[in-house]
């Protein structure tokens, strides 16, 4: 199967990376933005926007509170689905597999990089729950900046999450909605992959 121009290549993560460096070139806002999807106990779809911070060796990594909405459907059920849509290059990138935290130097590194600020909002807030007002949540940013000083460490409670993949699929816009897709499929981690071209 011949593939050529911005699907050429061996390594499906290489592609990505680069789909993502045309797309923070060109795209406004959040170029990193992602649609991600998870499952509640009852098996009921969530989706929610995330940034993506990293394109790994092996899979697709961000950083949220672990007991949020998706931290705890993630745990519970640890399989999710993404889709980056860059509609400034008329692609799509979407991808579904397994889950695993991301913790440890990388999260802590990742953590000290934010601002003070979302580091310290970070510690105040309790994601997901429910909020009594936004006065109740300034006191507690207020209360958490006296208590965690100019260098907050990251909490226990917030992390990263790795998505690695077994399905990675590249859209790409066509004339009259005759688009180019091509699907790369694994068994497993590790495994190799068997690359298709879809239909439109």
């Amino acid at each position: 199967m011949e593939r050529d121009g911005i699907f050429a290549g061996d390594d499906p993560f290489a592609i990505a990376r680069r789909w993502l460096d045309e797309a923070t070139a060109n795209e406004i806002n959040d170029p990193n933005a992602m649609a991600l999807a998870s499952a509640d106990e009852d098996g009921l779809p969530n989706v929610r926007m995330v940034l993506l911070k990293e394109i790994a060796a092996d899979g697709f990594v961000f950083y949220t509170n672990y007991g949020s909405a998706k931290g705890r459907e993630l745990e519970a059920r640890p399989m999710a689905a993404g889709v980056l849509h860059w509609k400034s290059l008329r692609r799509q990138l979407r991808f579904r597999g397994h889950v695993t935290r991301e913790e440890g130097d990388k999260a802590d590194a990742y953590f000290a990089s934010r601002s003070l600020k979302s580091r310290l909002g970070a510690w105040a807030s309790e994601q997901s729950r429910p909020l009594s007002s936004r006065t109740a949540l300034m006191a507690e940013v207020a209360r958490v900046t006296a208590q965690k000083g100019p260098n907050p460490p990251r909490p226990p409670f917030w992390g990263g999450f790795l998505i690695t993949p077994v399905e990675i699929e590249f859209w790409a816009d066509g004339a009259f909605r005759l688009h180019d897709r091509f699907v790369w499929r694994r068994r497993a981690a590790g495994e190799p992959w068997d690359i298709s071209r879809l239909n439109p």
